[in-house]
Order: C-alpha cells, then sequence, then structure tokens
C-alpha cells in the first residue's frame, strides 16, 4: 500500500510538472516558442495571438520584395515576436526564424534576451560561434536557438576582425544578448 501510495505521488507530481511546462505561455524549447510549434502555419497566427497584434511588413515594391516579417504586439503595444516563414510570401508556409523580443518568453533555465553570455555558458552548450562583421553569433543547437553578441562587448582585438576565430572564454560574462533567434527548417 505504501509503494503503492508513493508511486501514485510520483506519477502525479511528473504530470503536474509535465502540464505546467505545456501551460507556461512564454517558455521555448527546441520545438516551441510560447503558443508556436514547428507546425504551425502563417496563416493559424491570427487566431492563436487572437488577443495581440499581428503586423505584416514587406519591403519594396510588390515585384522586390525582399523580405516577409510579421511582427507580434501584445494589446498594450509591446512587441513579443518578430518571425519569418520558411517559405517567403507563402500564408501556409511553417515558420522559419523567430527573434524573441520579450523577456517573459524564456527556456526553462531561464534564458531570455535580456540574459548574458554567463547564463548562456552554465546552461547550454555552445555548438559553434561565428565571426560576423558587427557580432559574434553563438549557437546553441540543443534548442535550435542562436544569440549575437555585439563585438562592442570584445576585447579590442576582435571587435575589426572577421578572420579570427573567436572561443567562447574571449567573450566577457556580461556580454549581452543582443538578438535572441529560434531557427526551424
Amino acid at each position: 500500500m505504501f509503494k503503492k501510495t508513493i508511486s501514485t505521488i510520483a506519477v502525479l507530481a511528473l504530470l503536474t510538472s509535465c502540464n505546467n511546462e505545456n501551460d507556461n505561455p512564454f517558455l521555448i524549447t527546441s520545438n516551441r516558442v510560447g503558443p508556436l510549434t514547428k507546425e504551425i502555419k502563417i496563416n493559424q497566427l491570427d487566431s492563436i495571438f487572437k488577443n495581440d497584434s499581428i503586423v505584416t511588413q514587406t519591403s519594396g515594391p510588390e515585384s522586390l520584395k525582399s523580405t516577409d516579417e510579421i511582427k507580434v504586439f501584445d494589446r498594450n503595444g509591446k512587441p513579443l515576436l518578430e518571425m519569418e516563414p520558411l517559405q517567403e510570401f507563402d500564408s501556409t508556409s511553417t515558420i522559419g526564424y523567430i527573434r524573441v523580443l520579450d523577456p517573459r518568453y524564456a527556456t526553462k533555465e531561464g534564458l531570455n534576451v535580456k540574459s548574458t553570455f554567463k547564463d548562456i555558458m552554465k546552461n547550454y552548450n555552445i555548438s559553434r560561434i561565428e565571426n560576423t562583421i558587427n557580432a559574434a553569433v553563438v549557437f546553441l543547437d540543443e534548442i535550435n536557438a542562436y544569440v549575437t553578441i555585439d563585438k562592442s562587448q570584445l576585447p579590442p582585438s576582435l571587435r575589426y576582425d572577421t578572420d579570427s576565430k573567436i572561443m567562447a572564454s574571449q567573450i566577457p560574462d556580461d556580454a549581452k544578448i543582443k538578438y535572441f533567434m529560434i531557427y526551424w527548417n
């Protein structure tokens, strides 16, 4: 009887913790950003964010469009997310990229747009770091994400050099995230 009760309590605790993750409207996992999953189509966003505002932005003349950006704002006008479809200009496409704008969107480890490089190092394995003109791009494959760290936060020897390999040890612990991106393909 005692073992059966403990087993029941353990199962209930596990189910409760799983439900709490599913109930969190701002949780980021490898296949979810809040209510969004890899399978969600662009034409479903209106119903998913029915209490929020969705703005679709295209650039350039109709024949020269170069982006199909979708921004989601909460009812108070605060930006939440910015997205691009996997297939540009196709409302039946799934989401390819999500830029997280609101710090409430976070992983279970607490990584969000207000985090520092120390938070990344403490909780994730860095897959690789790419050196671009203005940023170090840090890839976190386990959550299908990458973050950018502005080069102004790096040592002077790395700020104007795009050829050098940037090592995690060269990025200061207090370096702030400039962009927090989720990619699905």
